[in-house]
């Protein structure tokens, strides 16, 4: 089958294919963050209006599709905002990449040399063999915990140091008189009050010190914002706050799409980093989806999406990879960009002789 391309010079442009691609999605990967509601407003606080959308096959119907958007001399790359998890890219489960990709080189605009398909979850798309038209990358490995059977069986196989550091930590704050609670909110209009507290809870780290944090101005509040609000009126958002007293320490923000639950933030109050408040809110938290789905309530597995640190190891032992993909259109054009890689990571490594003092 053949690919459009669809020039998107604003991001309400994507929405005129919003059902062609959730159609799509829906059979192809099912995750929230691919879903117009989120990718609509990502378009709208990152896009450049340079962004192009890839439908392969019937414009209603798609069997592929991509946002992409150009780069350098000829190449261009899947929409990767940080804030989007995976790379903007669906089609079919085992249909294969490289010849898909390939395609899509010959439809898109100008002289494409090559693509590249970031963040790919092996999960959907198994890695390819490396051959001279495609070559993988490794990314990062994710994680996952499948929501199965009793919590009280999960929580007694995690970690003895977890359980027995929560219980501590509960208790030094039970002997302060400090009272917790875990709310969980759905409301579209509890997404600015939300942001609110979750931005103040990142300014009290190094986002903070950065200017990172999420704050009103910045354009990553307006896509938090836009698309929290969109979930919520889909039903699809969990807000979760949790308390000491009445002062809101940890948040997550997360959404779902059928047996998926993906938390896409999750921030902490630095002055209570002694006693672990986002840890302790995610016992809490997976304790109710646990019990939840005992009672026939949707979720089946909790998505961290984000590189397996030693903190996700306490609550999980599974993973998989995400990695990257270039699709080259020519085999001399990755051979070139083999050899240039290679120049840039050499150029360090000779000059560091002459950089050092000799011994004396």
């Amino acid at each position: 089958m053949t690919w459009t391309i669809h020039p998107l010079p604003n991001a309400d442009a994507f929405l005129a294919h919003a059902a062609a691609w959730d159609g799509l999605q829906a059979r192809v990967a099912g995750l929230p963050f691919l879903e117009s509601a989120f990718v609509q407003p990502l378009l709208a606080a990152f896009g450049t209006g340079r962004e192009v959308l890839a439908l392969q096959g019937p414009v209603q119907t798609p069997t592929a599709a991509a946002v992409l958007t150009p780069g350098r001399r000829g190449q261009w790359t899947t929409f990767q905002p940080s804030q989007l998890p995976l790379g903007a890219w669906l089609s079919e489960a085992g249909a294969p990449l490289a010849p898909l990709a390939a395609g899509l080189t010959r439809a898109l605009p100008g002289l494409t040399l090559a693509i590249g398909l970031t963040q790919l979850d092996s999960l959907f798309h198994p890695r390819p063999t490396d051959t001279a038209h495609w070559r993988g990358q490794d990314y990062i490995d994710t994680a996952w915990v499948d929501v199965e059977g009793p919590f009280e069986a999960y929580w007694e196989a995690r970690g003895k140091n977890l359980r027995q550091n929560l219980r501590k930590q509960q208790k030094k704050l039970e002997t302060s008189g400090i009272q917790t609670r875990l709310e969980c909110l759905t409301d579209a209009d509890d997404v600015a009050p939300a942001l609110a507290h979750y931005g103040r809870l990142e300014a009290s780290g190094w986002k903070g010190n950065e200017g990172t944090a999420i704050a009103p101005g910045h354009p990553q509040y307006a896509f938090y914002l836009a698309m929290l609000q969109n979930f919520c009126r889909l039903g699809r958002a969990r807000l979760y706050q949790y308390r000491f007293n009445e002062e809101v320490v940890a948040m997550d923000l997360c959404i779902l799409s059928g047996d998926r639950i993906v938390i896409l933030k999750t921030a902490y109050d630095e002055a209570h980093k002694a006693v672990s408040p986002s840890t302790l809110m995610r016992q809490q938290q997976f304790e109710e989806l646990f019990k939840d789905a005992a009672a026939g309530g949707p979720v089946r597995r909790i998505e961290f999406y984000g590189k397996v640190m030693e903190w996700h190891t306490r609550w999980t032992g599974e993973s998989r990879p995400v990695y990257h993909g270039t699709c080259y259109r020519w085999g001399w054009v990755q051979s070139l960009h083999r050899a240039l890689a290679g120049r840039r990571e050499a150029a360090p490594a000779s000059a560091a002789p002459a950089a050092e003092a000799s011994p004396s």
